[in-house]
């Protein structure tokens, strides 16, 4: 990407830098960088923002999310699941902003969920054009992930496609989709971004409460509503606690993201 830049950008406007854990703290403490825009986990956009603070630069935090999906009794179960299973296990559910919880009305509760484990167990695992789940992207990521699973076996959650062991067959940093079947709402794996194919599926039946379910973490970096009712998702939607809270500063992906690039001058001009 940086090399293709070169043939639009002025020399140096974009430039594309790798190095180790030493290389953010030069740029955020860096007197002569006025702004940064970081993405990552939100104990490290912490520390971005501690370091940016002495010099006083503008930052743009999009840091962990746990977005809720919320499917209402009228949505199409099966059309619902093979949408919701494309964004929940898209890039192996490695997406800051992607649905990392299900919360779907207990009177489609298992349609919903048959289809959703048809459409996560036919995903193919690896490198191949016919593949969908590919690699964790670390291995400190990848250990994590098998200690979340180690923690869902040993809870006794039940595991309805998918596994807590790691895949016989493959070699690397690769685990299969998982979905897990209606886990209590104080568990690790609804309350903590997984940030992989680890799904977890709950029934609601009153919508305060799963609207406040839905509120009940500290992430709120997105949300969706599943409904055939626009008035339902209008009235869900504005009570959820989406952008804001631990999940960042600052917008993306708008005109909005371009003007905070941008410094803002007033002149203010007298006669006399």
């Amino acid at each position: 990407m940086a090399e293709l830049a070169q043939i639009f950008f002025p020399p140096g406007a974009f430039q594309a830098l790798s190095g180790d854990d030493s290389l953010g703290p030069m740029l955020t403490s860096h007197p002569d960088v006025n702004m940064v825009n970081f993405t990552g986990s939100t104990s490290t956009g912490k520390a971005f923002m501690k370091s940016c603070s002495g010099t006083l630069k503008r930052v743009v935090l999009a840091l962990g999310g746990n977005d809720p999906a919320i499917v209402c009794a009228d949505a199409d179960p099966v059309s619902a699941a093979m949408r919701i299973g494309l964004f929940a296990f898209c890039n192996s559910g490695q997406i800051c902003m992607s649905i990392k919880r299900i919360y779907v009305h207990e009177s489609i509760y298992d349609q919903f969920l048959g289809s959703l484990v048809q459409h996560a167990g036919a995903l193919g695992v690896g490198v191949s054009e016919t593949d969908f789940l590919g690699l964790i992207a670390t291995e400190p990521h990848f250990k994590r992930v098998q200690s979340l699973l180690s923690g869902i076996k040993e809870a006794g959650y039940i595991v309805v496609v998918g596994g807590t062991e790691r895949i016989a067959d493959k070699e690397g940093f690769y685990i299969s989709a998982t979905i897990i079947d209606n886990p209590p709402e104080d568990s690790v794996i609804v309350q903590e971004e997984q940030f992989a194919a680890v799904i977890p599926v709950m029934k609601w039946s009153e919508e305060n409460d799963v609207i406040q379910r839905a509120n009940s973490t500290d992430a709120g970096l997105g949300a969706s509503v599943w409904t055939r009712d626009d008035e339902q998702a209008t009235r869900i939607a504005s009570q959820l606690q989406a952008g804001h809270k631990q999940s960042g500063l600052g917008v993306e992906h708008s005109v909005e993201e371009l003007k905070a690039y941008c410094n803002v001058r007033s002149v203010f001009r007298k006669p006399f």
